[in-house]
């Protein structure tokens, strides 16, 4: 047998491969175009739900109209009476009242609860007393209206109200009185139950800032001698100064457009005593049947709403370009 000699085989040269190439997503036919289908349900509702209602109101405020025929319109009549309207004025000077009720009062209150509540209560005896109490001033805001109206005029009724009664047994009747039937006490009693419904907004919404700050900060501010009061100025206000726009912001606009509380205590009386401009413009709608005259008062206040919140987004940025200028 002849030895079959041993060949070698040649090697397939190695083909070097491509570097790889990050993987991109393409794009659909649409290009960026397609992401507006996701912002087209929510823009149809806005359509429907608010930019409609608020084009036919507008509308509505050039006519006259009962709500029966069609409407007729009249011009800028409506809008020239209103401004000699002496009850318009009379429910904006009311609104005042309510914005000192509903802002003023509850946020500088919110503030004081929620620092006291993270700074005290909660380092002294935990943060679930300070979740509970937390809880318990926030109880007001989701009480209905007519739940909460109906509490309070039980409290305030004028023959065997609580209020009156216990007056009547601390050996107080002498103070007795129509709360809310008196003009001159029917404001200041809104006022009151304005507070007690609205204060406890600005505390949870406080407390929920202050969770972002270190509580050695404090700590560390006390080590150096400074009372409660200046840790609150230094550290509590300063740092939570965003919190304080918003809430500002928001509890003006629910001021200027108040209505369930005074429908169910008050109806805007006695007189024009409590009357607001929400309520007049339900008023003109429904029980005097000026459907074009109520919808130049909801303008009207739309168009305050509007200046308010435009007003304050410029204070709010001017005060973060100073802070950052500063810093």
């Amino acid at each position: 047998m002849t030895a079959v000699p041993f060949v070698r085989k040649a090697r397939a040269p190695r083909t070097r491969l491509p570097a790889e190439e990050p993987l991109i997503p393409q794009r659909g036919r649409g290009g960026r175009g397609s992401y507006w289908l996701y912002l087209l349900p929510g823009f149809v509702l806005l359509t429907l739900v608010v930019l409609v209602p608020l084009g036919w109101n507008i509308y509505l405020s050039f006519t006259s109209w009962r709500g029966i025929k069609p409407p007729e319109f009249i011009g800028l009549e409506n809008w020239i009476e209103l401004f000699g309207d002496a009850k318009f004025w009379t429910s904006f000077a009311n609104s005042i009242w309510m914005i000192v009720a509903m802002v003023i009062v509850p946020t500088l209150i919110g503030l004081i609860l929620a620092a006291l509540l993270f700074d005290l209560v909660g380092r002294k005896f935990g943060g679930k007393s300070a979740s509970f109490l937390r809880a318990t001033y926030y109880l007001p805001q989701i009480l209905p209206a007519a739940i909460a109206g109906v509490v309070i005029g039980w409290i305030l009724r004028p023959q065997d109200g609580a209020l009156n009664e216990i007056l009547t047994n601390i050996g107080l009747g002498g103070l007795a009185h129509n709360w809310l039937g008196d003009p001159a006490t029917a404001l200041p009693s809104l006022m009151v139950v304005l507070v007690w419904i609205q204060i406890g907004y600005p505390v949870v919404v406080f407390m929920a800032a202050l969770q972002r700050v270190d509580p050695e900060l404090y700590e560390a501010a006390e080590l150096d001698g400074a009372n409660w009061f200046q840790r609150f100025r230094a550290i509590t206000v300063s740092i939570i100064r965003p919190e304080i726009y918003v809430v500002t912001l928001t509890c003006t606009i629910a001021a200027l457009k108040v209505f369930g509380p005074v429908y169910v205590l008050t109806r805007g009386g006695p007189g024009t005593s409590t009357i607001v401009p929400a309520y007049y413009a339900y008023t003109e709608f429904f029980q005097a049947q000026q459907v074009g005259y109520g919808a130049t008062i909801a303008t009207a206040l739309t168009i305050v709403i509007a200046i308010v919140s435009v007003l304050f987004i410029r204070a709010q940025n001017a005060a973060e370009r100073k802070e950052r200028a500063g810093l």
